[in-house]
């Protein structure tokens, strides 16, 4: 499964605990996270994360490119809702993307807790259904 892992600033140490306790679980999937939040999670886990660029600098929207190519089976998404965000309309079309395209997200440590026991346990194999198909192509 790809696996995205994002986390607001005041998040990345929740993020970092959450990849640490869920390390066996994650690494035997590819992980992908935006600029900051994956380099704290390989310096901090090694466990191996594909970068995009920071969320602010376009991340949160090479996330969402891979969400539309269905490229993405799993968003980890640690929202700080308390903060304004200067690219707020970016986190928006996520979460958008993320229900259009019905992948599981998680925005806080919570649900990711899980959603990440629920893919430990198998009960992701529908998303090999949806795998590689168009928006248009997927099952109703």
């Amino acid at each position: 499964m790809n696996i995205a892992l994002i986390a607001h600033d005041k998040k990345k140490d929740d993020m970092i605990k959450l990849a640490t306790a869920y390390k066996t679980i994650l690494e035997s999937h590819t992980l992908f996270a935006t600029g900051t939040t994956g380099k704290r999670i390989i310096e901090e886990t090694g466990l191996d994360v594909h970068r995009f660029k920071s969320g602010p600098l376009g991340g949160d929207q090479q996330i969402g490119a891979y969400i539309s190519d269905n490229k993405m089976d799993l968003v980890i998404f640690l929202r700080d809702p308390l903060t304004s965000q200067p690219h707020e309309p970016d986190i928006s079309a996520l979460l958008r993307l993320s229900d259009v395209y019905e992948i599981p997200l998680a925005t806080n440590a919570g649900t990711a807790e899980v959603l990440l026991r629920g893919l430990d346990a198998g009960f992701y194999e529908w998303r090999d259904l949806y795998r590689g198909k168009g928006r248009e192509d997927l099952p109703l």
